[in-house]
């Protein structure tokens, strides 16, 4: 596909410049660019979440932040190292082991929610912690 773009004059020299240093055409350094800064597709994504994730792109940089540092409730967390630690002994009737596979996936969405909110806020420019 082709697509035609303006771009400043400083960003269009250094784009460049950094073309001629590596020896590599403009273009494959302007998709590289366009490539490397897209937020990630949620194609991957489970089918269940992509569309909370695809919604997450509207919020605003602070309701971001705070699915990026959100955390499964603690009692949420302990049940959970609970019924691992029993099952590890013996089989879990079916409700805890429904209730176990239930926990593993909010930590599983959660853990996606979390890692789309960090990518959302670098996309946005916003410096990350180490």
């Amino acid at each position: 596909m082709k697509l035609t773009v303006e771009l400043p004059e400083s960003i269009f020299r250094h784009l460049k410049q950094i073309a001629e240093q590596t020896h590599q055409p403009l273009e494959t350094l302007a998709v590289q660019s366009i490539t490397g800064n897209l937020p990630p597709s949620v194609d991957n994504a489970p089918p269940e979440i992509q569309a909370d994730l695809l919604a997450m792109q509207q919020l605003a940089i602070d309701d971001l932040r705070q699915i990026a540092q959100s955390q499964l409730p603690p009692a949420q967390q302990q049940r959970y190292l609970d019924l691992l630690e029993k099952r590890q002994v013996a089989s879990l009737p079916p409700a805890e082991s429904q209730e176990l596979s239930d926990l593993r996936l909010a930590a599983d969405q959660l853990t996606l929610r979390k890692a789309y909110a960090w990518n959302l806020l670098r996309w946005r420019g916003q410096r990350l912690p180490a």
